[in-house]
């Protein structure tokens, strides 16, 4: 299970280039700030692998701090966003030129152990 937690400071304002347009789109994966440093997967729906993981960091906006993990450049698909390694928290769809977001569930999925 990908529970890897780094001392991460947060991100600045600005810092996130996000690759869109054409076939690209981004993802980001919004969470509290008890996952702050811990790396989330994702993967092609339908598809174990390959996996992209992206820390959980602290995003610093106008109106206040938020948590999420970025996911720039991907190719358009659904992705599976995984709960740890053999569960997942859901699916969502990517397309290109834009940027989904995902609400990380508050509770374990069923059949997590």
């Amino acid at each position: 299970m990908h529970q890897h937690q780094h001392p991460l400071g947060p991100s600045e304002r600005g810092s996130v280039v996000l690759e869109l347009g054409g076939d690209r789109g981004a993802l980001v994966v919004h969470t509290g700030p008890d996952l702050h440093g811990r790396e989330i997967e994702i993967s092609p729906a339908g598809r174990d692998g390959p996996r992209t993981h992206s820390a959980v960091r602290a995003r610093h906006v106008r109106d206040g701090v938020f948590h999420s993990a970025v996911y720039p450049g991907l190719p358009a698909d659904v992705y599976t966003v995984w709960w740890d390694d053999r569960t997942p928290a859901g699916a969502i769809s990517v397309t290109g030129g834009t940027v989904a977001e995902f609400v990380w569930p508050t509770s374990a999925p069923p059949g997590t152990r």
